[in-house]
């Protein structure tokens, strides 16, 4: 049975929940303010002690997110991911079918190492523009591209930050979410960018001849242009690799970040400043709120109840722990 801190603590969850999903205020004001009255409620009544707040945010997974970011940002600002993007639709030739293929797998492509947000960004610059040049909707495109980011970053340990977490939380490798997600992706994508295009079929309109464009000419300095390739290969070597030294995700995701800022010519402040910070602290709120809620026996409590409800029955138990997760995702961040 729950005890009135368990109740409190789950009051506090909720309103925190309230908070970001009616968009009251933003998620990382909404996580902050969960951790401060989360943590201001243990020290007071004794549940745990300063150190132990700290304790509960995970910081690998915090430096994870950091380094992938920074090595990302400085990458992306060469042009590279935006000529990769470019490349895949002048070799459509003017057909919009192909070129609505070429963007869904671009996209999810790019989304197994880019953010979601950086990744849309890219996408949409690159389709946007290809679809003023010859007078397409941009809907279907950008729509699309959409979806299949999100389905795209569920693939590997850096695609998504709630990858990430699950990730540290479980001890899973960049190779096991490989190994376990990535025929299943592969068969998602078909299906997915099939269901697309027979939903927006009709209005991608018809074959035109596309104007003559070099991608290779995006390139404004091709020196950083190769530099953010040799970045983008070590990066991927060395996340397949660092197993084999004993070091952990967060370690490679930081030293790449740091090697990416000496190698690449780029402003530091600048990189710096377009992290995506509010994430960041949304994460560390979230970490502080759900210790709180460890201590205090509600999730012992719920792993209970959810075993009750599937009498025993460890597949049911995961149906339940899956579409529960779902639900709760249409009205809240994922990370939450």
């Amino acid at each position: 049975m729950l005890n009135s801190i368990g109740i409190i603590y789950i009051g506090i969850y909720l309103l925190t929940l309230l908070l970001a999903s009616a968009e009251l205020t933003s998620l990382s004001v909404a996580a902050l303010i969960g951790a401060l009255l989360s943590t201001l409620f243990g020290l007071t009544c004794g549940i745990f002690t300063p150190d132990e707040v700290i304790g509960f945010i995970d910081f690998r997974v915090i430096l994870l997110l950091v380094g992938v970011m920074i090595t990302f940002e400085v990458v992306e600002r060469s042009g590279l991911f935006r000529v990769l993007a470019l490349y895949a639709i002048k070799y459509s030739r003017g057909d919009p079918r192909i070129l609505f293929f070429s963007i869904c797998f671009v996209s999810a492509a790019v989304s197994l190492f880019l953010s979601d947000v950086t990744a849309i960004l890219l996408i949409a610059a690159a389709a946007g523009t290809i679809a003023r040049i010859m007078n397409y909707d941009p809907v279907p495109y950008f729509v699309s591209a959409a979806i299949m980011i999100n389905l795209g970053g569920t693939s590997t340990l850096i695609g998504s930050t709630s990858n990430m977490i699950i990730g540290m939380a479980s001890g899973l490798n960049f190779v096991d979410f490989l190994n376990f997600l990535a025929l299943c992706e592969i068969a998602l994508w078909i299906l997915t960018s099939l269901t697309l295009y027979l939903l927006y079929k009709p209005k991608l309109g018809e074959k035109k001849t596309p104007p003559t464009y070099d991608p290779w000419g995006e390139i404004k300095d091709k020196k950083t242009f190769y530099k953010a390739g040799f970045i983008i290969v070590l990066f991927l070597l060395l996340f397949l690799l660092y197993e084999k030294w004993n070091v952990g995700p967060e370690i490679i995701a930081f030293l790449c970040a740091i090697l990416a800022l000496l190698v690449v010519d780029v402003d530091a402040g600048t990189v710096f400043r377009q992290i995506d910070w509010e994430t960041i602290f949304f994460i560390g709120g979230f970490f502080i709120i759900i210790g709180g809620l460890e201590k205090a026996g509600i999730l012992r409590f719920l792993s209970k109840a959810v075993l009750n409800m599937a009498h025993g029955n460890q597949f049911i138990a995961a149906l339940l722990t899956l579409w529960s997760s779902a639900l709760l995702s249409v009205f809240v961040s994922n990370i939450a």
